[in-house]
């Protein structure tokens, strides 16, 4: 066992029990998986991904490229860092050789979302974090602090500093009872901020044992104290088990009590692993030596090395290590100034490597919110571009490894993210902090010759110990005559694998540099900063938004009458539309025939809530739906609707509806049902991509408004009824017109003339909250007329008889408008999205499939949707050519007939002729018609 017996932050009350590769061991809860390992001596892990070498324990956090689990219980996830997994009673987990798998076993953890608002969000909180949190919570900001570890402090927490007079540990303490007592500051832990995006929209992934939480934060500003991570060092054999980052011996020791190794060298490049090594003599290890690549490091460093009885090495590297597994040895030789060895090599027995190659910045969320980043020779590591538009970035995550840096940062920027959210504050007095030093320059190596060979042969050094990549790939692609480091990244797969590079990717860069024979790693420059920052599982991506609930359903507000009143449903997008409402002994035909009827001679009524219903306001409201839609809008009156089509960029019909005038810089645009999501997003594509100089929101108002369309000669009566105060007549009240007005139980309304069915109708839009109650007026004030709750299939029926297309139904994404018929509805004055690839010869053949009427020689003979269409003489033997297909097809009422509508090849030219349509082994005769059936005129449409 190597756990020592005082120190640390676990609960030694308490025993848990765990399983690895089927042995069980015990911890303590506040122990992580790699403690609760190493503390029962446990320091391999695994074997590599490719070349099987054994891998031990490298880090002490989420960089761990070695120490991958796959568990077992609870919630089953595979590629998990050991480092990250809190340890709990009954944890079963397996080693991984990098690969994980999916298991079939059901998952019991709860994944969920959360989506706030904040003034200020701090990422991170180690003393820059704490500092920013403190100084903007004091101001009455809404603040959010998110740290990825289970508490507050960072690096503060290994360490023995004093602030303000006070053991840090106290300082924190003091800062979290702040948080707790300010009702506007709210602290996340165990979460870690995954992405960063445009206009300071963050994703943050929480976990706990038995649930997940994505969180969707939109700030107005954004702190990052996101710190450094530890770099290794590249040597040969620098890949075995007992080789460890110095911060992670650190951590093990100050807050797991563990002790990794009682024989320990300690190598590094600047100051702050010499921490590591006092640590080590402190609790009982043996520290055999320090070797500091720098010719003269500090000399107080050296003076208290000696002083725990370590040899001091300076100006030189370990070269290499030896061991049958875990490290037995380390070998170590001088560095001379041109990086090659000098003087004779020395062995020194070692169970315990810890290993420090310099501090890179954690820039990562910096450079995905687009920001650029520069080579910094005095810290050794890329350091952010501070510029206006762009998150904050204080402490060690751009350079400043002080102590009293990072708090004087953290609480000036703090204070500046307040201010700049309207809460003025002044920046707190930087607290007198005691027991931290200045820190002298590093001297990083990015490569550590070997004894023999060239790099090209060095297999054995290893640059992402994941992706078992070393300096012979990387010389073998820069020999293949690649240079960018992106180029570099995808031959030698450094940086691809579950820690993103984390603990390779600068070194990587600093590899390169040296094969190209580049000044620094500053002109080879950095990979490409993607989200997510860590994993994140597609189950907490997807959170709730599964199994059953994977394509939630949506039902309007009188949902409930529709199911009291025995309708059947069809899916309809998300929504749960009603289909038709048969009466007792009614199949669905009749059903649909008796509702056609009602519509075409006397009153009926419909639910059309879930019409997509999108709000466009703004100055500049105009200009953008002209451009848009292919007709005109920016000419309309307010207080008049227009139809409109839109098309995608290669012409072809994408959406269609009516658009109402609210005020000169407000529209309403209605879409269809099944397509609202998809038009909302393609609103916003243009206005983000193409045209972000257009002063235009778009806001999503589907669920704000219930809508009942009242259909039929008798309609006006009715509505008339329900609001008394609005004339409805002919002459007041014209078609595609809109009024404000008062329903007589109180409830104001928006009328409007719009017909999808060629008769006169009205639609009543209230507040979702009314729509039960105004269904059930309408329903009330119709009753002496015979009035008819009428569902989707009659809709389709009604404006299938006028030759009225649906969008996905009678278009299938290769029509034009003009294909359909409806060159009226195409300016041939403005530009509009799709305008150019009207003047393509292709969209202009006399060929192409247009859409045409169809009526079955035999009325009483219904085609199947989807049907194609062949010439009368054409043999029915493969390869049949096609001239085009049904796309919708009912049984008419009105008509006593059935009909169909159809997309044709050169339809417009084949009226009057006569075509088959394959079925079944025979072949059913139809005559090409107009795609009108019923008053062509349009006469019915104002009423009789």
């Amino acid at each position: 066992m190597t756990r020592l017996g005082i120190g640390g932050r676990i609960d030694r009350t308490r025993t848990l029990r765990f399983t690895f590769d089927g042995m069980e061991f015990t911890g303590h809860p506040g122990d992580t998986l790699a403690s609760a390992l190493l503390a029962n001596g446990r320091v391999e892990v695994g074997p590599s991904i490719y070349r099987d070498r054994p891998r031990g324990i490298l880090t002490a956090d989420g960089t761990e490229p070695n120490a991958l689990v796959q568990v077992l219980s609870g919630g089953p996830e595979p590629m998990v860092p050991a480092t990250r997994l809190e340890l709990s009673d009954g944890l079963q987990v397996a080693s991984l050789s990098g690969i994980g798998w999916l298991s079939d076993a059901p998952d019991p953890t709860t994944y969920d979302k959360k989506y706030v608002h904040a003034d200020v969000v701090v990422v991170g909180a180690g003393p820059a974090g704490i500092a920013a949190a403190l100084a903007a919570g004091r101001s009455g900001a809404r603040v959010l602090l998110v740290e990825q570890e289970r508490e507050l402090g960072g690096t503060l927490l290994d360490g023995g500093e004093r602030i303000d007079g006070r053991p840090a540990g106290e300082w924190i303490s003091r800062a979290v009872r702040e948080f707790v007592e300010s009702p506007e500051v709210r602290v996340l832990t165990r979460a870690t901020t995954v992405g960063l995006y445009d206009h300071n929209y963050l994703l943050i992934a929480e976990r706990r044992a038995d649930r997940q939480r994505l969180w969707h934060v939109r700030a107005q500003r954004v702190v990052l104290a996101t710190g450094a991570h530890e770099r290794p060092m590249v040597f040969a054999d620098n890949d075995r088990p007992g080789i460890m980052l110095a911060s992670a011996v650190r951590s093990y020791l100050k807050r797991y009590a563990v002790l990794p190794g009682r024989d320990a060298v300690v190598v590094t490049t600047s100051d702050s692993a010499y921490l590591t090594a006092f640590d080590l003599a402190g609790a009982g290890a043996r520290v055999r030596a320090v070797v500091d690549t720098r010719p003269r490091p500090p000399q107080r460093l050296v003076e208290q090395a000696h002083a725990i009885g370590a040899q001091v090495f300076t100006g030189s590297a370990v070269i290499g290590t030896s061991g049958p597994g875990r490290i037995s040895a380390a070998r170590v030789a001088g560095i001379d100034e041109a990086g090659l060895i000098s003087g004779d090599p020395v062995d020194l027995d070692c169970d315990l490597l810890a290993v420090c190659g310099g501090w890179s910045p954690a820039v990562h969320l910096f450079s995905q919110a687009g920001g650029a980043l520069r080579w910094d020779r005095l810290v050794a590591g890329f350091v952010p571009e501070q510029a206006p538009g762009l998150p904050k970035v204080v402490g060690a995550a751009r350079g400043t490894y002080d102590l009293a840096g990072c708090l004087a940062q953290g609480l000036a920027a703090g204070a500046e993210a307040a201010t700049a959210s309207g809460f003025r504050v002044a920046a707190p007095p930087v607290p007198p902090v005691a027991g931290d030093r200045p820190v002298a320059p590093p001297r990083p190596l990015w490569v550590v010759p070997a004894e023999t060979g060239d790099p090209a042969q060095w297999t054995d050094h290893f640059v992402d110990l994941q992706r078992d990549s070393t300096v012979a790939d990387v010389w073998r692609a820069v020999g293949a005559g690649l240079r960018s480091v992106e180029h570099v990244k995808r031959h030698t797969t450094i940086g691809t694998g579950n820690d993103q590079g984390k603990t390779s990717g600068v070194n990587a860069i600093g590899v390169i540099a040296e094969a190209l024979r580049a000044e620094s790693p500053g002109e080879v420059g950095t990979t490409t900063f993607r989200p997510p920052y860590a994993p994140v599982s597609f189950a907490l991506l997807a959170g709730r938004d599964r199994g059953e609930l994977h394509d939630p359903v949506r039902t309007t507000p009188m949902h409930s009458w529709h199911v009291a009143h025995g309708a059947r449903f069809e899916n309809v997008g998300q929504w749960k539309r009603a289909w038709y409402y048969p009466l007792p002994g009614e199949d669905m035909d009749a059903a649909v025939q008796r509702e056609c009827l009602a519509a075409r001679t006397g009153v009926a009524m419909m639910d059309a809530t879930t019409l997509g219903k999108i709000e466009i306001v703004g100055p500049d409201a105009p200009e953008f739906l002209n451009r848009i839609y292919t007709n005109a809008f920016a000419k309309l009156p307010v207080g008049k609707a227009r139809y409109g089509v839109m098309c995608t960029a290669d012409g072809m019909v994408f959406d269609d509806g009516v658009t109402l005038r609210l005020a000169e810089d407000r529209y309403l645009m209605s879409t269809t049902t099944g397509n609202a999501a998809a038009v909302l997003d393609w609103l916003e594509e243009w206005l983000q991509t193409e045209w972000p100089q257009l002063a235009v929101h778009c806001t999503s108002v589907t669920e704000q408004w219930a809508t009942v369309a009242v259909v039929g000669p008798d309609s006006r009566e009715v509505v008339a009824r329900l609001a008394p105060d609005l004339d409805v007549s002919a002459a007041a009240f014209g078609f595609m017109e809109f009024r404000e007005t008062v329903l007589r139980n109180g409830i104001p309304a928006r009328i409007c003339r719009i017909s999808f069915s060629g008769e006169l109708a009205f639609e009543i839009n209230v507040a979702s909250w009314y729509g039960l109650a105004v269904w059930e007026a309408v329903y009330e004030a119709g009753q002496d007329f015979g009035i008819t709750p009428y569902g989707t299939e009659t809709m389709h029926v009604l404006r299938a008889e006028k030759g009225f297309v649906i969008v996905g139904q009678d278009t299938d994404g290769t029509v034009t408008p003009h294909d359909l018929g409806m060159d009226w509805v195409v300016s041939t004055r403005k530009d509009f999205v799709g305008k150019r690839s009207f003047a393509r010869p292709d969209t202009a053949r006399a060929d192409r499939k247009q859409l045409v009427g169809l009526l079955p020689v035999d009325p009483a003979e219904r085609l199947p949707e989807g049907a194609h269409l062949v010439e009368p003489d054409v043999p029915l033997e493969p390869p049949v050519p096609m001239l085009g297909h049904v796309t919708s097809s009912y049984r008419s009422a009105t008509l006593g007939r059935t009909f169909a509508l159809a997309l044709v090849r050169g339809g417009r030219q084949r009226i009057g002729e006569v075509l088959h349509v394959p079925v079944d082994g025979r072949r059913i005769p139809v005559e090409v018609t107009k795609p009108v059936f019923y008053d062509e005129e349009g006469a019915r449409r104002d009423g009789r």
